[in-house]
């Protein structure tokens, strides 16, 4: 299957007075066409600067270091911001955290979705408002024609998510990333706009890369998976493989701490411990001070991201020939196993 766009060894950083702060540490990660990736982890773990980083968003004083972004075959981070611009909005859509924040208080919504038309296909005034009000229609929002004259603070939070839902997908994009798109909204609401995201990837043919800390959506919405810690992933995988078979210890913590039905529990399992700062980075591997099974090669190596099993690639030392650990690694009393 082909793949719509490759991130190979994206590195990340931004300089501060206090150092420099590696954001995006070596990420690597495909989406293949028409396929849905999530990508999951802490706050902090990098995923919304990885994000940034596809679409060349990130501003002063972070900087894109090294690495490949290949989208469609051709390198985002070698082109021109004039050749960025028209890919953008274009090509590559995003849905950002907060509509709010991200729609301009002081225009309509019809002049804002208008002008994704005018920009990127040269459409009249006229034609931009008639394909917009096409648009609110296509993400559900009853009466679009008189929507298209309000301005955002006259719009629930649901209906702004759709605003920009219908903004992002306005030029049909072939690849649309969706930063925690769901965050602010009820459970209701939320499940309307993963369901409309799902329809519209379909009718569409596109690719998405959702953002997410919530596993449930990863597993509603995904494909395949990429699990990320200060800023690296340690885990990728088909999401079933993930679900039923998770190989990396951060991983099997993440759904250990989530509320099952098929067994009894008293109380949830948290991970152990906090995310380090950016400025403290451990010695090793990142996770090895939270990690139940840690040896000592984890704490003064870091491992490499390699392929595991048939499905899987993993960046832990316990599936190496270099683990000097328990050779037998059983994770909280049975409930996931390791399997080496």
């Amino acid at each position: 299957m082909k793949n719509i766009l490759e991130v190979k060894n994206l590195c990340t950083s931004f300089f501060t007075e206090e150092g420099e702060v590696k954001a995006v540490n070596g990420v690597s990660f495909s989406v293949p066409s028409g396929r849905t990736l999530g990508i999951v982890g802490e706050s902090g773990s990098g995923k919304s600067i990885t994000s940034l980083s596809i679409l060349r968003l990130i501003q002063s004083p972070g900087k894109i270091k090294s690495g490949e972004i290949l989208f469609d075959g051709k390198d985002l981070l070698q082109l021109s911001e004039k050749d960025m611009r028209k890919i953008r909005g274009n090509e590559i859509s995003m849905i950002f955290q907060e509509p709010m924040t991200s729609l301009n208080p002081v225009f309509t919504i019809g002049e804002q979705i208008s002008e994704v038309y005018q920009i990127h296909r040269n459409l009249s005034k006229r034609e931009a408002k008639e394909k917009s009000i096409e648009m609110l229609k296509l993400v559900g929002i009853p009466s679009p024609e008189k929507r298209i004259d309000q301005y955002p603070h006259e719009l629930s939070g649901g209906m702004r998510q759709r605003v920009m839902i219908a903004m992002a997908l306005a030029c049909n994009p072939k690849l649309l990333i969706a930063d925690e798109p769901t965050t602010a909204l009820d459970v209701t609401i939320q499940a309307q706009i993963l369901r409309l995201i799902k329809e519209l990837q379909e009718k569409l043919h596109m690719s998405v890369i959702f953002i997410t800390h919530d596993l449930g959506v990863v597993a509603e919405t995904c494909d395949y998976v990429a699990v990320m810690y200060c800023g690296k992933v340690v885990e990728f995988a088909d999401v079933k493989t993930l679900f039923k078979n998770p190989q990396h210890p951060y991983t099997v913590g993440l759904l250990n701490s989530l509320p099952r039905h098929d067994i009894d529990q008293e109380e949830l399992i948290a991970i152990k411990g906090n995310v380090p700062s950016p400025f403290e980075m451990p010695n090793g591997c990142a996770f090895a001070p939270r990690c139940p099974h840690a040896s000592a090669i984890c704490h003064t190596k870091e491992p490499e991201l390699v392929a595991h099993l048939e499905n899987n690639e993993i960046r832990c030392w316990i599936y190496s020939n270099e683990w000097d650990g328990n050779k037998e690694v059983d994770v909280n009393g049975g409930q996931r196993t390791i399997n080496r």
